[in-house]
Formats: structure tokens, sequence, C-alpha cells
């Protein structure tokens, strides 16, 4: 089931996930989680929190109208492979539908490549290297 949750219930799956563990969950914070325009995704397994996306908006530059930026998108890892990602993306394109955002775009881990590509979106970067996390590419996604 998918339900939106609060920034403060995405933060240890995103240090769990995307950070290894290795932080504080303060310290997994972004600083666009409580900008008043995002909102955050979960995906719940009965009453565990399995998956998780935060958008925001924001621009990216080159194209045109509203802009939603997609982060933090994570799924524990005895989850991974069930369609709950897929799921949330889709959600989230008709909700921003909704709030007449035009794309949404993500710095896209080059290990998820696959994933962002079967959900529609397409590579609009070279590839560049995230310090400390690896490489990544900008991925795009038209919504209107």
């Amino acid at each position: 089931m998918i339900k939106f949750i609060t920034s403060n219930e995405v933060l240890p799956i995103r240090n769990e996930v995307l950070r290894e563990g290795k932080l504080k969950l303060e310290e997994c914070v972004f600083p666009t989680d409580h900008n008043p325009d995002s909102f955050h995704l979960g995906y719940f397994v009965e009453d565990e929190l399995v998956c998780i996306a935060s958008f925001h908006p924001q621009n990216y530059t080159g194209c045109n109208g509203i802009g939603y930026q997609l982060r933090g998108m994570a799924s524990v890892e005895q989850f991974r492979g069930n369609g709950f990602g897929n799921q949330l993306v889709n959600f989230a394109i008709v909700y921003l539908r909704g709030r007449k955002a035009n794309y949404v775009w993500c710095n896209a881990r080059k290990k998820a490549l696959q994933f962002y590509s079967n959900v529609g979106f397409e590579i609009i970067s070279d590839e560049f290297e995230v310090l400390g996390i690896g490489p990544h590419y900008v991925m795009y996604l038209k919504i209107t």
C-alpha cells in the first residue's frame, strides 16, 4: 500500500540502503525535505515501510516547464524486485500531473539505470561521479 509519509519516516531506509547505515539519521536529511511543496511516498507491506521516494520542486537546466526532482529512492533489500518502486514512481507521476508538473528528473546511480529506464526515464547527461557514492547519470521523464 502506498502512503504519503513524513520526511522523518524516510530517514532509516535512506541511511540503511543509500548510505549503508554509516550515517546518523539527521545526516540523511535533504535540504529540500521540509519544502512545503515537497512530498514523500512510502510503500508498506502490512505495517512495514519497505520502499521510499522523495520529490521536491526543482527545475533542471535546459528542461522547460515545472520540474520535480526525485531523490532518495530506496527499497529494503529483501523487498527489491517486487515492483514496489515502480508503483511509487507511477503514483508520483499521477500526483504530479495534478500539480501541473511537466517533468520529473533524478540523479540516478549507475546501478539503478535499468530500473529508471523501465519506468520510462531517459538519460540526459554524461556519467558523473558523486563523491563517496559513485557514478550517476541525470535521467528525465516527461509528464505533460
